[in-house]
């Protein structure tokens, strides 16, 4: 229970970071954070019981620079959200497909680069989608917004109390 995952939230209510519940009970009695959401159940020490939390909150505002999105595998995942683009799949066992195969001179941009799942990967092979006889369900581009924070996968669908913290 103490390695729960816990989010965490900045004063302006923005997901920073994921973690545990021990480091979270200890931000919310040291004062630093406050609980938003109560998970399941309680950590007894000999004297008190603290509530394990599900979402906190910090009682000040972190200023993190916005870095440049950097083209890598999972975030090309993340803009597809972990869905093939060719058959709607949704897993976490994806591969990065260029849409214009690099060797017919086809570039590793993000207009060029999606997530498939391995089938439809190796269906279209090195072919263009058009050649394949596959369509793309979103034409791959630059991801929109400035959201740099990301829930880990295997949260994605067991936290439910956190749906209403995170962008859409």
């Amino acid at each position: 229970m103490i390695n729960f995952p816990v989010l965490v939230l900045n004063q302006s209510y923005e997901p920073l970071n994921v973690c545990r519940v021990r480091r979270a009970v200890v931000l919310v009695q040291g004062g630093k954070a406050e609980m938003l959401e109560n998970g399941t159940g309680f950590i007894h020490s000999t004297s008190l019981d603290f509530p394990v939390p599900s979402v906190i909150r910090l009682a000040y505002m972190i200023k993190r620079p916005r870095p440049q999105r950097k083209l890598t595998r999972l975030e090309i995942f993340h803009r597809d959200h972990f869905t093939c683009q060719y058959c709607g799949k949704q897993t976490n066992q994806l591969t990065l497909d260029h849409v214009i195969p690099r060797y017919r001179g086809g570039e590793h941009l993000w207009e060029n680069v999606v997530s498939a799942c391995i089938p439809c990967n190796r269906h279209k092979a090195g072919r263009t989608p058009a050649e394949a006889g596959m369509r793309l369900l979103h034409p791959p581009a630059l991801p929109r917004g400035d959201r740099f924070f990301y829930i880990p996968y295997r949260y994605r669908q067991t936290q439910s109390q956190w749906q209403k913290y995170l962008p859409q």
